[in-house]
């Protein structure tokens, strides 16, 4: 991924934490969905820009906005494993401000849950099965000093860019995520 960190439109937010949310939310839907789950080290862009001079371009540090971070994606995620383990064996250096997620998940209405098949294979297709199901990706991002940012794509509204922000939307996921910093 490239620079996450230029001053954005008036209208939109200058919270360094929520443009780089936004930022990876971009990157990770370019891709399409079903994808496996993503992680990313957030780093303070202006320290990035100086150990790779050519990254921010013409404008330079003076087109920053002020804490800019930088998401660089972790490549050697193992596959198949469960999100839980994943997260116990994460632990980041003092040079990482903070972390972020992507990940897809399947919500479906509390009564699709009831009566479901003891096999597992027969439950996740008992549960993709209702009409009123919904394909979402959540992006979380957390920072060291304990702030969080929650995004949420439906599959449905892939199209027309709208995302959800809230902090709410995913805490066990902010938590699992936060104590990766400690």
């Amino acid at each position: 991924m490239g620079h996450h960190g230029r001053v954005p439109a008036p209208t939109s937010t200058t919270d360094p934490l929520d443009l780089v949310a936004l930022d990876i939310e971009r990157h990770v839907a370019g891709a399409g969905w079903d994808q496996p789950l993503r992680m990313f080290a957030l780093v303070p862009t202006a320290e990035l820009a100086r150990q790779v001079p050519d990254l921010l371009g013409p404008g330079g540090p003076a087109d920053l906005v002020p804490g800019a971070l930088s998401a660089v994606e972790q490549e050697d995620l193992p596959s198949g494993a469960d999100l839980e383990a994943t997260l116990a064996r994460v632990a980041w250096p003092e040079e990482v401000a903070g972390a972020a997620l992507a990940l897809e998940r399947l919500v479906v209405p509390p009564d699709a849950e009831r009566d479901l098949p003891q096999d597992p294979a027969a439950a996740l297709d008992a549960l993709a099965a209702p009409p009123d199901r919904r394909d979402i990706r959540l992006v979380v991002a957390v920072l060291r000093d304990g702030r969080s940012c929650c995004l949420l794509r439906q599959r449905e509204h892939d199209r027309d860019d709208r995302v959800a922000k809230g902090e709410q939307i995913a805490p066990g996921l902010v938590a699992a995520l936060a104590a990766t910093l400690l």
